[in-house]
């Protein structure tokens, strides 16, 4: 898929584990986990707000666009990239 979620590198920016979120937007962890993985069809807008003030982010953090689907880089080598 061409849409990429970063949701795993802004948990590693802001050093939050995926069940603080899940707990702090009121979802299961599974549901953000679906999501984290890039197995979610949809996000409702509702969730992704949630998840933007919890993360202090905009959804253009966490969703990107790679023409032809492009394998995402694990969050380890976002944030180390990043640094660098």
């Amino acid at each position: 898929m061409a849409i990429v979620v970063n949701l795993d590198v802004m948990l590693a920016r802001r050093k939050m584990r995926l069940g603080d979120l899940a707990e702090r937007v009121g979802i299961t962890p599974q549901n953000l986990s679906v999501l984290k993985t890039g197995r979610a069809k949809a996000v409702r807008f509702s969730t992704l707000e949630k998840i933007c003030e919890a993360l202090e982010c905009q959804p253009g953090d966490l969703f990107e666009y790679r023409p032809g689907g492009a394998p995402p880089a694990s969050a380890e080598e976002e944030v180390e990239l990043e640094q660098a």
